[in-house]
């Protein structure tokens, strides 16, 4: 009843990948848990953390801390991206198109989570190089929402450049 009232959460998390790793000593072998998280806000924020810990709880913990760490902007315009996309990242290559509204996301595994989490509403993705690996399928959709740009029209340039010179 007492204590603190709890704040609202800023970021959304999902877990993507959970991993019983493990580390060869003399005295013989120590378990740990890997965990990858995606964080995101639905309004054009994402990150992604990986950690490993003990047990699956304190490698969520750190994974997420991680994630806040490593928050970008993406880029959207009317619930899709500006432009198409393609980043490789080791085995994985991510091809990212924009959809029309209405379409929605149109994409599979970890590219889903990600795009959900940014509020993209209408996207196509295609794994062109298909791997297992979710975690290099996650940083590559990560890396190539950052490479995204949008360029402005001259008309919405002019009416920033009006904007600026009248509060002046």
């Amino acid at each position: 009843m007492g204590g603190r009232p709890k704040e609202k959460q800023e970021f959304d998390s999902r877990l993507i990948d959970l991993a019983r790793v493990s580390r060869v000593t003399k005295g013989g072998k120590r378990f740990s848990f890997r965990a990858t998280v995606v964080l995101g806000d639905g309004k054009g924020r994402v990150g992604i953390g990986t950690a490993q810990g003990r047990d699956v709880a304190q490698a969520m913990q750190k994974a997420t801390q991680k994630g806040r760490k490593n928050i970008i902007r993406v880029t959207a315009v009317k619930g899709t991206i500006p432009h198409e996309v393609l980043y490789k990242y080791h085995s994985a290559v991510v091809l990212l198109k924009p959809a029309p509204i209405g379409n929605g996301v149109k994409a599979g595994g970890p590219v889903r989570i990600i795009a959900k989490l940014a509020g993209i509403e209408n996207i196509t993705a295609k794994l062109i190089e298909r791997t297992g690996n979710k975690l290099n399928i996650a940083r590559a959709t990560i890396k190539a929402l950052s490479e995204l740009k949008y360029k402005e029209t001259p008309i919405q340039q002019n009416n920033a450049d009006t904007q600026s010179t009248t509060n002046s």
